[in-house]
């Protein structure tokens, strides 16, 4: 009997961490092949709090993300999914992710066109040129899930 390794598949996501849209493509994944995922949520200090506050960098609302969004992932992978946060910069975050714990391959969450700092940013095609494959999901128009005060 031959073993076959898991793919390790890099989820990056923030404001769209727990959409259904990204729990389906989890499933739709682990339906594909033996796999184990990891949640990066970058932090993104938010406004003038940033200036005002040097100290808070936006991780209080990454882990906020991250508790929120890691049971129904889990509950889609079928097996628990690791939660991380990353830097403030999206593809640095991704970068070194990919540099420190190794992936196969990334799924990238991202708000519509209209809405998406991220596709403005090009942030799928600059992953894709580290040689990974990217699978985009863009989750509908919804508010946000209210996150609980840090």
């Amino acid at each position: 009997m031959r073993y076959i390794r898991p793919s390790r598949v890099l989820i990056v996501a923030h404001q769209t961490a727990d959409s259904p849209e990204l729990a389906r493509a989890v499933a739709d994944r682990t339906e594909a092949g033996p796999c184990m995922f990891t949640l990066l949520v970058p932090s993104a200090p938010r406004g003038l709090h940033c200036v005002v506050d040097p100290e808070d960098d936006g991780t209080s609302e990454a882990e906020a993300r991250l508790a929120a969004a890691v049971p129904a992932l889990s509950e889609a992978a079928g097996d628990e999914v690791i939660g991380v946060v990353g830097c403030h910069d999206p593809f640095a975050a991704v970068q070194d992710a990919v540099n420190l714990l190794g992936f196969d391959e990334v799924i990238i969450s991202m708000l519509p066109r209209r809405r998406s700092r991220w596709l403005r940013l090009d942030l799928p095609h600059k992953v894709r040129a580290l040689g990974l494959p990217v699978t985009e999901v863009i989750s509908f128009e919804r508010d946000a899930t209210p996150l609980p005060a840090a």
